[in-house]
């Protein structure tokens, strides 16, 4: 018996080959719409899905393959001699290969200005019922949803005249991952049209590999890393790499805390972030970026040896001159002068990240999601820092202008520092970063000692509020002018009657940024 395949795609990437190559090992080939007429033009000979069904396309062909003639094909299993009974005396002949990708509904909703009904015409209805019919079907169906497969089945074919059954059960693992996707990504799509809750009953989410990594944290873990399918520019996975070897697991995870930091500042004036373990370790702004990456170095020249560098301005040569002083993993910016490449690029290892809208906010209601054993928690990203009208002074003393800058420069800092966290500023440079410790005033001594003799005139940021005056108290000590913290404390009092006898001045903002 003549062999069958039906093919049907919407990405044509190298199904002319496909057919081709099928048509010479003696298979039918059937067909139907853009892909039928895409293999005849190139001279292979196609039989159309009405020419089997004997029922010609309707409804602007939203109905073509669904029909016994097609499906029963897909479906019969060969070693049961009932079905085979069964098809022979129904006049259906059984499909061997189907070779089906899907309308393009991602393609269709990543368009700008795509309307509603674009995007449901988009949803395909024919092709997921045969993938999955077929990938049902796998010991005796080779299914194919990615034309890089195609090579595979044909070698196998011509090698032992039958695809193999690892990879056809390998191929049809493929076709429910897709079909997953796809109707992940559909279902999300109407959820955002609806204005629901992005926390629903049940939860799916999709993403695509952006690749694997030689390993995770550590050494002995493997490791991917997924992108998020949307048209997000301001995003790690957005990023051009312009130089350097490939980033590693723990590289895109401080990466992305160097990024969330930027994003506090906008474009409003020139700021460099520098980021050790997801923790800021310097940050400044300056009257061009060169100042303010010197001002950031020059906060914890320590720290930043290894980490990673994010700015809100293109480098140009005295930046780079200066950043090419020292070891840096990564340098992320919006670009980078045609000097500034010469420069940095001899040095071999360091990753040059090129993100024209790294500084832009995230969107309200972007998702944050962390992985727990057996579990997944999702809450809305922290797009907040604060709200000026909720911002209450609770000290006798008003702090200066000067000091309220830098308050509000250091809330911007403390949000994105692991909790307990602790930052210290003076004339929009930090001073001292205390971050992730088990109790607040150890974060603020280890501040205060990164700080040294630059902490004297200092104002400080606690992500959270403090549970004992002895945080003011060591502030005073130090020579800390002015605090910033949410409040909210059972004994807040204990702590802005220690702020008064020390001259303090304290801000209560009502918001906390516990980051864990």
């Amino acid at each position: 018996m003549k062999k069958r395949a039906v093919l049907s795609v919407s990405d044509k990437s190298g199904i002319v080959e496909f057919a081709k190559e099928l048509e010479a090992l003696g298979y039918e080939i059937v067909s139907t719409g853009g892909t039928a007429r895409a293999i005849r033009d190139a001279g292979v000979k196609v039989t159309g899905v009405s020419d089997i069904t004997g029922f010609p396309e309707c409804l602007d062909g939203r109905v073509k393959t669904l029909h016994p003639k097609i499906h029963a094909g897909i479906l019969a299993m060969r070693n049961n001699p009932e079905h085979m009974k069964q098809i022979e005396e129904l006049g259906v002949t059984p499909i061997d290969i189907v070779a089906i990708n899907l309308y393009p509904f991602k393609q269709t909703i990543l368009k700008d200005g795509v309307t509603l009904a674009e995007a449901i015409e988009n949803i395909d209805i024919g092709g997921p019922t045969m993938i999955r019919a077929a990938a049902k079907n796998w010991q005796d169906v080779a299914v194919i949803v990615d034309p890089k497969d195609y090579k595979t089945v044909i070698d196998e074919l011509k090698a032992n005249g039958e695809v193999s059954k690892e990879t056809k059960f390998r191929l049809a693992g493929k076709v429910f991952e897709h079909t997953a996707q796809y109707d992940a990504l559909i279902a999300d799509y109407l959820r955002k049209q609806r204005g629901d809750s992005p926390f629903a009953d049940s939860l799916t989410l999709t993403f695509e590999k952006v690749q694997d990594m030689r390993y995770g944290e550590n050494p002995h873990q493997k490791a991917a890393f997924y992108r998020e399918i949307g048209k997000a520019d301001n995003v790690l996975s957005a990023a051009k790499q312009l130089h350097g070897k490939e980033l590693s697991y723990n590289n895109i995870n401080d990466a992305n805390g160097a990024l969330d930091v930027i994003k506090e500042f906008g474009y409003d004036t020139p700021v460099a972030v520098a980021v050790k373990h997801a923790n800021p370790c310097g940050v400044a702004t300056g009257a061009d970026i060169h100042e303010a990456y010197l001002r950031a170095y020059e906060a914890d020249p320590v720290s930043i040896f290894g980490g990673i560098v994010a700015l809100n301005r293109e480098v140009d040569a005295a930046t780079a001159e200066e950043m090419a002083k020292i070891f840096l993993e990564i340098i992320i910016a919006p670009s980078f002068s045609k000097e500034a490449l010469e420069i940095l690029t001899k040095k071999k290892n360091i990753r040059l990240l090129e993100l024209p809208n790294l500084a832009k906010a995230n969107a309200k209601g972007t998702l944050d999601m962390k992985k727990v054993a057996g579990g997944l928690l999702v809450q809305e990203l922290d797009t907040e820092l604060l709200n000026e009208e909720d911002i209450k002074c609770v000290t006798k003393r008003q702090p200066t202008a000067k000091e309220l800058e830098d308050l509000k420069f250091a809330w911007k800092i403390v949000k994105h520092t692991k909790s307990n966290g602790i930052a210290l500023a003076k004339d929009n440079q930090t001073v001292g970063i205390g971050p992730g410790q088990t109790n607040r005033i150890t974060a603020l001594e280890l501040a205060i000692k990164y700080g040294g003799d630059k902490v004297k005139g200092s104002v400080m940021a606690s992500d959270a509020f403090f549970p004992f005056s002895d945080c003011v108290e060591a502030a005073q000590k130090a020579g800390i002018t002015a605090i910033i913290q949410p409040g909210g404390s059972i004994r807040d009092e204990d702590s802005i009657k220690a702020a008064d006898e020390a001259g303090i001045a304290m801000l209560f903002t009502g918001m906390r940024h516990f980051k864990h």
